[in-house]
């Protein structure tokens, strides 16, 4: 429904942050981990999971992609809700999650307050395979050059087509190698093509 807000940071907290958007004002949930990303700035744009309940309608914002896909993967867990969620990410930084989950480390997630051997060991459970296969690319440290941003974003469109990973990333790969400089569209076309 939403994917981002963007506009002035009006108020933040390490919790909350209210983003102002041509007049509106939407208060947005955030995790430490974001808050340190937006501390200094006075706008920017949040990611943003929009969490439908009886009573309420509540944002929850995300300075990164990582921390968002991580963040809805923690949320399909069984016994961990958003404000669970939240808490992770304020406690852990996502590649510590994700490094615990996938290898297997459940007394780490114990660690963190609210969360119990059973639901740490659920988690690892329930999220090792998903972060093994479809999740992979969370691991993956966004790099600054526009190629690995190029590649990012191509590969986030050809699996949003239901085009397998391990299927896309080559074809990928292999189109950027073959010609430097070809631009988004055309890299998605011609990897489409090679799949």
């Amino acid at each position: 429904m939403y994917a981002y807000l963007k506009g002035n940071f009006v108020h933040k907290t390490p919790s909350t942050v209210v983003v102002d958007v041509n007049g509106v004002g939407y208060e947005v949930n955030i995790s430490l981990n974001t808050f340190s990303k937006i501390e200094h700035a006075d706008a920017g744009l949040l990611l943003v999971h929009l969490l439908v309940r009886e009573d309420a309608l509540l944002f929850y914002g995300f300075a990164e992609a990582k921390e968002k896909e991580l963040f809805l993967g923690l949320i399909s867990v069984s016994g961990i809700g958003a404000g669970t969620a939240r808490l992770m990410l304020s406690y852990m930084k996502p590649e510590e999650i994700i490094t615990a989950i996938t290898h297997g480390d459940a007394k780490a997630l114990e660690r963190i307050k609210g969360i119990g051997k059973k639901t740490a060991e659920r988690t690892v459970l329930e999220l090792k395979d998903k972060l093994g296969r479809a999740g992979a690319e969370l691991t993956i440290e966004p790099s600054k050059n526009a190629e690995s941003s190029l590649l990012q974003d191509a590969l986030g469109a050809l699996m949003a087509l239901g085009i397998n990973r391990t299927m896309a990333e080559p074809a990928l790969r292999k189109t950027i190698t073959q010609e430097p400089g070809i631009g988004l569209e055309q890299l998605i076309k011609k990897a489409l093509k090679s799949v």
